[in-house]
């Protein structure tokens, strides 16, 4: 059980599970949940982690049909530039390895920003926390979770 499911399970929210056959072989990991789980590309959310020019984290929730712009989340952030977070700060900062990343249980709360987009759907999903698993819940139930906010964050 994932730090995520964990943490959903405290929370009395509902979610629901979505499991996959995971192909090792495929870059892109939110494609791939789209695709096996037969759901539309704007519903199923990337968790990004991007770094400020001083050197503070962030999480940008995008759908895997778009692209982050780095612009409009530095200004969120109230940074001059943000870039995307290496690997390993990742992985060390989520507890998640990269295709698992899920915004929900990660080790260090970080500021997070939900694509506004996703307020469009009665659910939506992401990353449970490993590669081949997603869970689908309500996007104001993500924020409430994550201590986020909306914003348009994408290009």
């Amino acid at each position: 059980m994932t730090p995520c499911v964990k943490q959903l399970k405290k929370s009395k929210i509902k979610y629901n599970l979505h499991q996959y056959e995971h192909d090792d072989s495929c870059k892109s990991y939110g494609e791939e949940a789209s695709q096996k789980l037969s759901i539309a590309s704007e519903r199923v959310f990337k968790t990004l982690v991007v770094m400020s020019d001083t050197k503070e984290f962030a999480v940008g929730i995008i759908p895997v049909s778009s692209m982050l712009s780095m612009k409009l989340i530095a200004k969120i952030l109230g940074a001059k530039k943000v870039t995307m977070a290496d690997t390993k700060d990742v992985e060390k900062i989520t507890g998640y390895v990269l295709g698992g990343v899920s915004p929900i249980g990660q080790k260090k709360k970080l500021k997070t920003i939900i694509e506004i987009s996703a307020k469009n759907f009665v659910t939506i999903f992401v990353s449970a926390g490993k590669r081949g698993l997603e869970i689908e819940l309500n996007s104001e139930d993500l924020k409430g979770l994550t201590n986020a906010e909306f914003d348009t964050i994408c290009q």
